[in-house]
């Protein structure tokens, strides 16, 4: 016979859930959807507390020398940036003779290309009049200022061709003079002189007549980028509507309070780690989730949450008269439920007999309440070892942070823990299981409070039949093959992993 050696990868549980992370999210719709109501009111209360400065535009048409149909706007965002220049705005300050320095001008305004062309230039003040009067100095001394390098450029570029000619035009007066001076030889050697001569003045003659040409077309060209360069657009006020500035900021607030509020609810899902699926609560308590109550939230939901309840109710009837040790009801995060569902029982179990509820809750909840008319009794937990053996009796506690776990005992030997989903961390569900666990008290069940309507997991912890309610559908004891004891399980409750250890 041979031996395997090979084990079975085995696979951990993944870093990051997101089913748990999305419901986790979802169960804190309060905090994102507060974050979103509160980033829109800040965005409406910006824009009716904080109004935008007055402010005037303008449009002016740009025209440059070195224009291109495939230009990228490498010109107009140079035009932009010399907008931005001390020079410029030292004199617009000028002819408005205003006396704010440049710098401080400079930060009142701006310029946007919106074409290869045209230049949008946006300045405020402190009213309108004064904004539109800025606008216009400002558009005024952008194209006195383009103007200007237009003119300097061509008459640099005119000055250069016509020095360029004269320098030339040198050259021919002396070819000129060589050619008058040139005694009349004869021979293939004179002749090729008077050749090279005359053919350098031609030359020379044809280079000038370009030269001067070109300095003409520089000259030539320059009124026509002036005359191109205007302003289009007449500086005027812009008009802001309130109600629209309040509809666009509130629309950006809430957009980033609900970003913020989902980003934060992930968070703290995330670092809070509070289990909230069935599986989880199953996996970390140790014990089966028997039944849940959901929040009402229309009349539907409250006839369903009335019909669960009372199917509930029955149930745990059922199991005090069943169980021959005394059982509690443990809260965890849902104090109030709890103890409308110990009175639901104990009522339940008043028509069969007498019924005491030990009330172990913080500040006796239920014996410091008013009783109503066919309420059962209900007494302190320091009252709890003078109930007569023959009376039922069922404890109510809370195994909440503070709780004193040494007085768990007297509530109950068997326990049903009522939780509110995503209530507690994981670590607290440990401790609980432990604590339970070193008290020898079993949990029979989980009832879960508030669980999220789409979850699907499965909340049955498979290998609890010994503490659980569905253990008592075991069959009875027989013996195996090995002579050792197995019990019995109905069908439903098989699974591979349990029939495997069985085996």
């Amino acid at each position: 016979m041979t031996t395997s050696t090979t084990s079975e990868p085995t696979t951990g549980p993944p870093l990051l859930d997101l089913h748990a992370l999305v419901i986790a999210v979802r169960r804190r719709r309060r905090l994102w959807c507060s974050m979103a109501l509160l980033g829109l009111l800040v965005g409406a209360a910006v824009a009716v507390l904080m109004p935008p400065p007055p402010t005037a535009t303008t449009k002016v048409l740009v025209a440059h020398q070195g224009d291109q149909p495939n230009d990228p706007g490498t010109l107009i965002r140079t035009d932009v940036e010399l907008l931005q220049t001390t020079r410029i705005a030292s004199t617009a300050l000028r002819s408005l003779g205003s006396p704010v320095k440049p710098e401080d001008f400079m930060r009142d305004y701006g310029g946007i290309g919106l074409s290869n062309n045209l230049l949008q230039i946006t300045v405020t003040g402190d009213s309108d009049a004064e904004a539109v009067a800025r606008a216009k100095a400002l558009a005024d001394a952008f194209v006195a200022d383009h103007v200007r390098r237009i003119r300097e450029a061509a008459d640099a570029e005119a000055k250069s061709l016509l020095a360029q000619r004269d320098r030339m035009q040198d050259e021919l007066t002396q070819v000129d003079k060589a050619i008058e001076d040139a005694p009349p030889q004869s021979g293939q050697t004179a002749s090729a002189t008077m050749e090279s001569l005359f053919a350098r003045r031609a030359e020379l003659t044809s280079r000038i007549t370009d030269f001067g040409r070109r300095a003409d077309e520089a000259r030539v060209g320059t009124p026509q980028l002036i005359a191109g360069t205007q302003i289009v657009d007449t500086p005027r006020a812009v008009r802001h509507s309130l109600p629209r500035a309040a509809a666009t900021d509130g629309a950006i607030g809430l957009v980033l309070g609900l970003v913020i509020g989902l980003a934060m609810a992930a968070v703290g899902a995330v670092v809070a780690d509070r289990p909230v699926l069935r599986r989880e609560i199953t996996a970390h308590l140790g014990a089966s989730v028997i039944a849940e109550l959901r929040r009402s939230a229309g009349l539907w939901r409250r006839r369903r949450n009335r019909a669960e309840r009372t199917r509930l109710t029955a149930m745990l009837a059922r199991t005090v008269r069943g169980s021959t040790e005394p059982m509690s009801l443990l809260e965890l995060g849902c104090a109030r439920s709890t103890s409308a569902l110990a009175l639901d029982v104990g009522g339940a179990l008043a028509e069969e007999g007498p019924v005491v509820i030990v009330d172990g809750l913080p500040g006796l909840r239920l014996a410091r309440r008013r009783p109503k008319p066919g309420d059962p009794t209900v007494v302190g937990g320091e009252r709890a070892a003078a109930v007569p053996p023959g009376e039922r009796r069922l404890g109510v506690g809370s195994v909440a942070p503070g709780a004193a776990w040494t007085d768990l005992p007297y509530l109950g030997t068997r326990t049903v823990l009522v939780v509110r989903a995503g209530h507690s961390s994981a670590a607290w569900l440990h401790t609980v299981a432990r604590q339970l666990a070193d008290l020898r008290i079993p949990v029979i069940g989980v009832v879960l409070i508030d669980p999220d309507p789409r979850d699907r997991t499965d909340g049955t912890l498979w290998n609890g039949l010994h503490t659980a309610l569905r253990g008592r559908d075991e069959r009875p004891v027989r013996q195996n093959e090995g002579g050792r004891a197995r019990t019995e399980r109905p069908s439903w409750a098989r699974t591979p992993d349990i029939d495997q250890e069985a085996r």
